[in-house]
């Protein structure tokens, strides 16, 4: 294996992967595009780390479409373990073997262990699966945060060697280096082993300019004020003191039905912006302090009151 020369990145490097990904429907910042490209160049994991909705699976998705590759998505959560995550016998299929030997009146003897606990018989899960395929792969662990710490020490194996250790067997080692993407919402800290062994980018929510450019390339037929509009509400709104900060996917939502709706900016009538912030605002307490003053306010953007100090006011003009 060759290792590539990284004196210095060139720039036509990372303008080409830049292009490919938004050819693949994704805006990617110079930084980003860099450390992917270098993560792909040493074969080394890339750690993706930011608040939901900032395009970390995203990347991963136009990725794999860019390269033509496979894309093998393990979805991490509490109780993950190693036969969902990596690979499980197939229990029915060894009985079966084993009945079916019996049945045979020219048998020889009894199924060995050794018949059974085969490669025909293991039932490949996300892990497996990457490492097995033949062509181009895109290994996204979605979420790695939300799993136990018991599955990062699992794959501290997988990321570092491109290997899975199966003890009725023995070492079953990548034929095919699949680029792998690890995502976190920091939900909880991940351990120094596992960080030691990735690339790292903190993806954050983009720049007014970077996601007026998202929303133009995904809905190119919305006229430009009103994506311009919406995106400069959106981005004022997630100053604001919310449970749910909206991320990209749920300014695509509301751009998308506000032109489902025939908006071309957007509208003076605050109860029409109400009914659409279901898009954006997906919890109770959320959805509860955006009244149409409030709205109003951030939609000329102007400084909104606090709660605690709306309330004051509204207590001293009562008396």
């Amino acid at each position: 294996m060759t290792t590539p020369d990284l004196s210095a990145i060139p720039a036509s490097e990372e303008r080409l992967l830049r292009e490919r990904l938004q050819r693949s429907g994704y805006l990617a910042d110079p930084d980003l595009a860099t450390t992917v490209w270098l993560a792909s160049a040493l074969q080394r994991p890339l750690l993706l780390e930011g608040d939901a909705g900032v395009g970390k699976t995203a990347l991963a998705t136009a990725l794999a479409r860019s390269q033509n590759a496979v894309l093998v998505r393990l979805q991490c959560f509490e109780g993950l373990d190693l036969a969902q995550a990596a690979y499980e016998w197939n229990y029915g299929r060894q009985l079966m073997a084993i009945r079916m030997s019996e049945a045979r009146p020219d048998a020889p003897g009894p199924v060995s262990e050794s018949d059974i606990f085969s490669r025909e018989f293991l039932l490949e899960r996300p892990l497996l699966r990457a490492i097995s395929q033949t062509g181009p792969c895109v290994l996204l662990i979605d979420e790695i945060d939300r799993a136990d710490e018991a599955v990062e020490a699992f794959l501290l194996e997988v990321l570092a060697e491109y290997q899975i250790t199966v003890p009725e067997i023995g070492t079953l080692r990548a034929t095919h280096i699949p680029q792998v993407l690890l995502t976190s919402n920091g939900t909880r800290e991940l351990s120094d082993a596992l960080r030691r062994r990735c690339l790292y980018h903190y993806l954050d929510y983009p720049s007014l300019s970077r996601e007026i450019a998202i929303v133009k390339t995904a809905l190119p037929e919305a006229d430009t004020r009103l994506v311009e509009d919406a995106v400069q509400f959106v981005q004022r709104l997630r100053r604001e003191d919310l449970a749910k900060i909206p991320g990209i996917a749920e300014t695509l939502d509301w751009v998308r039905a506000l032109f489902q709706l025939r908006h071309s900016s957007l509208p003076e009538d605050m109860s029409a912006v109400l009914g659409t912030l279901g898009c954006l605002l997906k919890t109770r307490e959320d959805r509860f302090l955006m009244g149409a003053d409030r709205l109003r306010q951030l939609v000329e953007g102007r400084r909104t009151v606090g709660v605690a100090e709306n309330s004051n006011e509204q207590a001293k003009a009562a008396a």
